[in-house]
């Protein structure tokens, strides 16, 4: 059985911890809002709850500096360009509440 070391201790394969969301720390999706007003997406607290609970996970709050102020080819600017196309299915309230957070 293969074994991962974590920490201090080693975990067998399939202990990692859990990949699931996070309970709670959401933005409330705001139909009028852009940029960080615009809520949709979990907030600076709930990414860092989300941390604490799954260790090792790169999660990152949304990129809401708005397009013009980014340098363009920025890691910030390659992550928000990265998501915009990833989502644009989206079409739930949520989904266009967090594409607009974005500034897709």
């Amino acid at each position: 059985m293969a074994y991962i070391q974590h920490s201090s201790h080693f975990l067998k394969k399939g202990d990692a911890p859990s990949r699931k969301k996070s309970k709670g720390y959401y933005n409330k999706a705001n139909k009028t809002g852009t940029g960080a007003a615009a809520g949709g997406g979990m907030s600076e607290k709930g990414v860092k709850k989300y941390k604490r609970d799954n260790p090792g996970s790169k999660l990152q709050t949304a990129v809401t500096t708005p397009p013009s102020k980014l340098k363009k080819g920025s890691k910030a600017a390659k992550r928000r360009k990265s998501f915009c196309a990833r989502s644009k299915g989206w079409t739930s309230e949520r989904g266009r509440a967090a594409r607009r957070r974005w500034n897709c």
